[in-house]
């Protein structure tokens, strides 16, 4: 038993552009190589946004939203169906949606479920909905992985049969394609202007708003930075129409393939979410050595460490401050530059993430 299991298994994920199809992504990828049988299945969208066809996995289509709603039904048969044919020996669902429809469509095999994200409001229908989800997808799964210490408490509040912490790692980002120069040709910005940049899915627990608050207050700086998000998501039109109201010199790229690019034009990163995980955007800004300011919130602290400035949510003050810090004292950025790399290199890689999965489905089928 343990990280030389190589039977099959079936990875399930929602709609998803970001994080966690990056990280079903990775895995395909490394079971494939390690010899496993590897089933992806998900809404069509995600094969071809992140490739596990490309990545020698087979593909189901099954669309599952990011909302809950009677459109369920119609995937949990999806799901079903695809489990019947390819009879995996591990389910692998990944968020509190697909291990919802999984926990649905499976027969006999043991599920396993990563916990990404966390359940933010209870308030009304929807957030009655998803704390109901949470809870069901807590007591049904054989072994639940949590991205972050609270996440797996949370979990075994909820009846968690047996819960730990599981390895996620950021992909390697590939090397840049474009010198700094041109990238910050692109915003066409002079030589002396800050780039701040932020990278992830426009939703209202990113608290991009606070952002733009932020960065209006910044045309007083000589000279004042420009802050670009890369992302797409359903806050776009509420954020296009606070900045234009704000006046702010802030603008939003959509989704962006060249991430990599981006940091290197970039002179500052920065997060505000109201709450993450293990975020992916600061992995690959610490990996790259652009500094870092990033509320203290979920599992970032444990994350970033001592790498980046960590500011409280919901205060456009701090970030203010911290910011204006950062920009003012070219040392200080110098030193979470270098800080950067150094804690990147203490995370687990995309090798580790595969063997401790490879573990947990070596645990869960006795195998």
């Amino acid at each position: 038993m343990g990280d030389d299991w190589r039977g099959s298994v079936a990875l399930v994920l929602a709609s998803s552009t970001g994080g966690v199809g990056q990280h079903v992504a990775s895995l395909a990828r490394g079971l494939v190589a390690a010899g496993c049988d590897v089933l992806v299945c998900g809404p069509s969208a995600t094969d071809e946004l992140f490739g596990f066809t490309a990545a020698g996995a087979a593909f189901a289509a099954v669309e599952i939203p990011a909302s809950p709603g009677p459109q369920d039904a119609g995937a949990v048969r999806q799901l079903r169906s695809a489990l019947a044919a390819a009879r995996p020996d591990v389910v692998h669902a990944h968020g509190f949606r697909a291990g919802f429809v999984a926990q649905l469509a499976r027969s006999g095999a043991p599920l396993v479920v990563t916990w990404h994200n966390a359940v933010l409001s209870r308030k009304g229908l929807r957030g009655q909905a998803s704390a109901l989800v949470e809870r069901v997808v807590a007591r049904s799964a054989t072994l639940t992985l949590g991205a972050s210490e609270d996440l797996v408490e949370r979990a075994t509040e909820l009846g968690a049969r047996n819960a730990r912490l599981g390895a996620v790692a950021a992909p390697t980002l590939p090397s840049p394609r474009r010198t700094r120069s041109a990238v910050r040709a692109e915003f066409r910005l002079p030589p002396q202007t800050p780039l701040i940049l932020s990278v992830g899915r426009l939703h209202p627990q990113k608290r991009y708003d606070l952002l733009i608050e932020a960065s209006a207050r910044w045309r007083e700086l000589d000279p004042a930075p420009v802050v670009v998000v890369a992302g797409s998501g359903p806050s776009y039109m509420a954020l296009a129409q606070l900045a234009s109201r704000k006046h702010a010199p802030f603008h939003l790229l959509g989704r962006r393939n060249d991430v990599a690019d981006l940091l290197l034009g970039a002179d500052l990163a920065v997060i505000t979410s109201d709450w993450e995980a293990r975020q992916l955007f600061a992995q690959e800004a610490l990996e790259s050595g652009v500094p870092l300011i990033s509320t203290a919130v979920g599992g970032l602290p444990g994350l970033v460490g001592d790498a980046a400035v960590l500011i409280p949510p919901d205060d456009v003050d701090a970030l203010d401050n911290a910011v204006r810090a950062m920009l003012a004292d070219p040392e200080l950025r110098a030193d979470y530059a270098a800080r950067g790399p150094e804690q990147a290199a203490t995370w687990p890689g995309e090798a580790d993430t595969v063997a401790d999965v490879r573990a947990a489905y070596g645990e869960v089928t006795g195998s």
